[in-house]
């Protein structure tokens, strides 16, 4: 699958590890090819990986990550409405900016009406990305989105990291997700808990 994930930051940089070891076409979308942070990321993953300007990154893809900071978003998706359009775009973003919902639905909704979004890869950080597995327990990966196709597509990628999907419903329940997040938040940053904190599901 083509992948465009744009942010070369912990969280974009180690999907994008995580993806490439598992055989996807990865294209890092980045306003400045050769920053010192993206050109580090490529150099890293060193398997043909292609530094793209933002649009043309997410044109070709046919999947798209957003991995940046909340309040870059509204300006970084602006004009990119073709080119989502009819894609699964997976929003992970956290904006903490007080007062404002965590996600950023809203700024995706306004550029790109006819893409097909999700909330996913929010929930957590990105050490538990790195290695899913906890006392080993598979780490839940909460997500919502439209059902159909593009669900697929990102229950895909969500399993390819080495995660466990767990699919909550439409875009509707993107609170249910922020939710998740803002707990993530707490126990870490509030609680003093290990960065290395994760979520299971348990039923019966």
């Amino acid at each position: 699958m083509r992948v465009a994930v744009i942010g070369a930051g912990n969280i974009g940089g180690t999907l994008a590890r995580k993806w490439v070891a598992a055989g996807h076409d990865v294209r890092i979308g980045a306003r400045d090819p050769q920053s010192d942070r993206t050109q580090s990321l490529v150099a890293a993953l060193d398997r043909g990986v292609k530094v793209q300007p933002i649009e043309q990154a997410a044109s070709e893809a046919e999947a798209v990550l957003f991995a940046l900071p909340g309040a870059a978003m509204a300006d970084t998706v602006a004009g990119l409405g073709d080119a989502l359009a009819g894609k699964p775009v997976m929003d992970a973003t956290n904006n903490l900016a007080p007062g404002g919902p965590l996600n950023s639905f809203a700024a995706l909704t306004a550029a790109a009406p006819r893409a097909h979004l999700f909330r996913a890869f929010s929930t957590l950080g990105w050490e538990n990305f790195a290695n899913p597995q906890l006392g080993g327990t598979q780490v839940d990966l909460f997500f919502c989105g439209p059902d159909g196709s593009a669900a697929e597509l990102v229950r895909q990628l969500i399993t390819d990291v080495g995660l466990r999907p767990i699919y909550v419903g439409g875009s509707e329940q993107v609170g249910v997700v922020d939710g998740l997040a803002s707990l993530w938040f707490a126990l870490v940053f509030g609680q003093k808990r290990p960065r290395r904190t994760a979520f299971h599901l348990i039923e019966e």
